[in-house]
Parts: structure tokens; C-alpha cells; sequence
């Protein structure tokens, strides 16, 4: 089967969920012996225009001229049986999606967020969750400031989400969209959405063989709990702070970068009992998460499926995260980890508390995790799945040609 992947990646030594998901899944469609020729492009792009490139490339956001003609052209002279967006936005622009159907092609969408919910793809107004401009008023947008916290760059975003909820983009130009929890799918079933386009599939991490020697650190005390992940907001960054400035005995170890990263560097500078080790190798993080005793994940967002939390299972480490989003429906209270209230700084310190010094019940929740993992995140289980998705578009444009 030949496949054309096509996404817009964030910028360099970005961490993204969504980035990951599409190196993995097109790396392994490769490795089943199909065809992938990727489309991509990356935010650095815009960061390296000028003044009149940035311009063009804001208003390409809306629609972007040369990448329309460009995956046209791809899919017409190569004519791939699928073409499979993961992430358009901004610079891709909802442009592709019409190239590659009016090219012919079936089209599938995984949604990593919710942005044909919230054009911030957060869901998030400030640190509230928000889920109004599923109503298609995304003028509202520029009252708060949701984009950036520009009202200016709030209103360009508004005017594109207005257009193409007008012209039906994101209803008319899909055939199939991937879903990576229940919540998601609400959401989607909420405005509109056909249940019938929508399928359910996680994401995947491989299992790999973690080196704990190269992960060992003197720096680090025998025992911690985790957090790991991007830098921001949304991660619930601030919810973690307010944790431990309560906690003075449990040691955290907290790796990642994102545009939080000065905050939480300066404040655990003043912690005896914290580690900030900011950007951290894959296989040095992986292995320090596996020494840990477990990870804590206060996300503020709706999750689509965590590559923390299934990452954190393969490794046989329970986790204690917002019920929130993929969470809901991840995680079982008392068998693989624990679920907490929504910014609930109360309910994650006392659950912590509590689990730091039940040595079993920890051994118990990574033990799950590790189990709940096998049965639902390996990487051939979601090959097939993947497979499924696909051969059963084929068939309706086989059958459609009969």
C-alpha cells in the first residue's frame, strides 16, 4: 500500500506528542513493507522569513497556495492509496486537505488536539478548560485574547476557522478521522461531526530495553517521583509548583523544555528536594523514569493520548495525573495509577503522600502498568489497527469504481 503522511512539525528539538506520533507511525508502515512518501514542513520555516515571508505565511494559514498545488501534484503523479494528515496547522493550512481529495484521494485525519473544537487546539481559556467556539462564534476568541493572548493575532485565526466552518472544510474533506480517546470523540459528535467518519485508535510507543546504567546520575537521590514532558502551561507546570512548594521531604525530579522552563529553573533552584534536569536525552530520560518510584502528570488540557503515560507504563512506573481527557479512560484508580481532580493541588499532594510510602502498592501499580501497556500500546497491535483503517477506505474507492 503506498501512503502519503503528510504534517506540520513544530520547531527544532520540539518534543511534541504529535511530531513523535507521525515519525513513529510512518517508520513503522515502513517497516511492514508499505510505501510512505512524507509532506512536511516545520514552524522554523517561518521563524527564518523575513518580514514580508512572515506576512505570506500568516495569510497562508487560511490558504496556502503553494502547498495546495504542491501535494496535488504528489498526490496525481504518485497516486498514494491514502493520504493521512496528522497536523496541518499553520502553515500546511486546511489547503491540503482539499488538494489531496479533489486530487482523488481518500483522506485520513488523526486529531492530536482539539482544534476543530478551539482554534487554539487547547481547549483552554488562559488555565480553564473552554470548549464555546465549537458553536463556530470564534470571534469570541478575540475578547479573551485565546491566540497567543493576541487579540490581533486571535482575530486572523477567527477569520480562517470562520471561513472554512463555512465552506465545510473540516466536515467535507475528511473520510475518516482517528480519535485518540472517548473525549475527543464527544467533543466531535457535540458539533456535528459524522459518527460514522469517526474511528478510535491510541497512539504507540516501541518497547524498548532501557540501559539503567546510562541513566545513573549522582546527582540524583536514591529515591524521587518524576514529572516529565513539555515545559508549558497546559501541563499543569504551575499545578506542579504549587505541590511541592506543600511537599518538603518527597524528592521530584522534573526533565523537559518548553516557554515555562526559566519559571520552573529559578523555583527549583530554591527547593532542596527538587532536580530540574531541563531537555534531557531520550534513553538518559527513559531510564531515570524507570529508577524513579512513579510519575506524577497534573496536565490542565485534554490529553489525546499521552506519550508520557503510555511511555510511563512500558516502563513498568504507575502515574498519578488529572482526570482529564485521555486519562479518563487510561488510567484505574488503585490498579495502574490514580486519578485526581482537576487542579486539585490538595488531592495530588495527599494521594502522593500516601503512595511514597506504600513501597507494595507501588511495586502493584507499576506491575499493572506495565501489563495495562502490553494489552493496548504495542506497536504491532496498532500496525493492524492502522491497517484496518486503511484497507477499509481502499475498499469504498474499489467498490465506488465498480
Amino acid at each position: 500500500m503506498k501512503i502519503l503522511a503528510i504534517h506540520n512539525f513544530h520547531r527544532k528539538g520540539s518534543a511534541s506528542g504529535d511530531d513523535q506520533v507521525f515519525k513513529s507511525e510512518t517508520a513503522l508502515l515502513e517497516e511492514h513493507g508499505h510505501d510512505v512518501i512524507r509532506y512536511t514542513v516545520t514552524n522554523d520555516e517561518f521563524d527564518k522569513s523575513g518580514f514580508i515571508g512572515k506576512v505570506a505565511a500568516t495569510f497562508g494559514m487560511m490558504w496556502s497556495f503553494n502547498n495546495y498545488k504542491r501535494v496535488k501534484r504528489l498526490v496525481e503523479s504518485e497516486r498514494p492509496d491514502i493520504v493521512h494528515i496528522h497536523t496541518f496547522f499553520p502553515l500546511l493550512s486546511p489547503a491540503v486537505l482539499y488538494a489531496a481529495q479533489r486530487a482523488g484521494a481518500k483522506v485520513v485525519a488523526t486529531l492530536h488536539d482539539t482544534r476543530f473544537i478551539c482554534p487554539c487546539a487547547t481547549s483552554l481559556r488562559g488555565t480553564e478548560l473552554c470548549n464555546q467556539c465549537g458553536d463556530g462564534n470564534y470571534f469570541r476568541m478575540c475578547k479573551y485574547g485565546c491566540f497567543k493572548g493576541s487579540r490581533l493575532q486571535s482575530l486572523i485565526v477567527a477569520c480562517i476557522f470562520t471561513y472554512h466552518r463555512i465552506r465545510k472544510s473540516f466536515y467535507k474533506q475528511i473520510d475518516c478521522y482517528i480519535c485518540l480517546n472517548e473525549n475527543q470523540i464527544q467533543l466531535l459528535k457535540n458539533i456535528g461531526f459524522d459518527e460514522k467518519k469517526i474511528v478510535k485508535k491510541y497512539n504507540f510507543v516501541p518497547d524498548v530495553d532501557v540501559n539503567l546504567e546510562n541513566a545513573a546520575t549522582t546527582e540524583l537521590p536514591e529515591r524521587y517521583v518524576v514529572f516529565y514532558g513539555r515545559i508549558g502551561e497546559e501541563k499543569g507546570i504551575r499545578i506542579l509548583m504549587q505541590i511541592w512548594n506543600e511537599i518538603h521531604d518527597i524528592p521530584l525530579v522534573v526533565m523537559g523544555g518548553g516557554p515555562l522552563e526559566e519559571e520552573i529553573q529559578n523555583w527549583a533552584e530554591k527547593k532542596e528536594n527538587v532536580f530540574y534536569l531541563g531537555y534531557t536525552q531520550h534513553d538518559m530520560c527513559l531510564g531515570i523514569v524507570k529508577r524513579a518510584e512513579f510519575v506524577v502528570f497534573p496536565s490542565i488540557w485534554y490529553e489525546g493520548c499521552s506519550m508520557v503515560e503510555i511511555e510511563t507504563e512500558s516502563l513498568g512506573k504507575g502515574i498519578i495525573a488529572t482526570d482529564l481527557g485521555f486519562s479518563q479512560e487510561a488510567i484505574e484508580n488503585g490498579a495502574n495509577g490514580f486519578k485526581v481532580p482537576l487542579g486539585s493541588v490538595e488531592g495530588f499532594k495527599k494521594t502522593i503522600r500516601e503512595l511514597w510510602v506504600n513501597q507494595e502498592q507501588i511495586h502493584s501499580l507499576g506491575e499493572n502498568a506495565r501489563l495495562d501497556y502490553e494489552r493496548k500500546y504495542l506497536p504491532e497491535d496498532n500496525y493492524q489497527q492502522l491497517l484496518e483503517i486503511y484497507s477499509f477506505l481502499v475498499k469504498e474507492t474499489e467498490n465506488a469504481a465498480s
